[in-house]
């Protein structure tokens, strides 16, 4: 069981380079259910996850770079890519910063996973976190990966500070 909260940021934290990140690849084979294929550095992972916002269904398996290539020429939509940053937080949580590239350039966002929805509901985010996009499907990778050119100016053009 997966359990996230989703947010935009009033701005980035200093010093990102500091902390660990991951170069992401992504494209979606289906949306409903979601299955996604992704290039995680060096490895290729399948994820299939159910519907629901705030805590949903995952699992993962890894693949060969070449059933990441096959399942990514039959995406639906476009490949999403970003740089996930993993920096610490004061309560033992890892926040997730997706810096986005491509046509998302500039879109970043931030996730943090949680054992139980209690500890969900009870998360007290940093000052520097802004609104809280979980129930807003808007703001799924799944849902990104599906906008048109138009789409894509028209979101970003509607987030704060873009």
């Amino acid at each position: 069981m997966e359990i996230e909260r989703k947010f935009l940021l009033k701005r980035i934290p200093d010093n990102l380079e500091e902390y660990p990140h991951d170069e992401l690849s992504q494209a979606y084979v289906c949306t409903s259910p979601v299955i996604r294929v992704r290039k995680k550095n060096e490895d290729y992972i399948l994820t299939i996850k159910s519907g629901g916002m705030l805590a949903r269904e995952e699992i993962e398996m890894p693949i060969s770079a070449q059933t990441f290539e096959h399942l990514k020429g039959k995406r639906d939509g476009m490949i999403i890519t970003k740089t996930r940053y993993k920096i610490p937080e004061e309560h033992g949580y890892t926040i997730e910063l997706d810096l986005f590239h491509d046509v998302y350039e500039g879109f970043c966002m931030a996730e943090v996973e949680f054992e139980s929805e209690e500890a969900a509901h009870a998360f007290l985010p940093p000052d520097w976190f802004g609104t809280d996009v979980t129930y807003d499907s808007r703001f799924h990778n799944s849902t990104l990966c599906a906008n048109s050119a138009e789409d894509v100016a028209a979101f970003m053009s509607g987030l704060p500070g873009m």
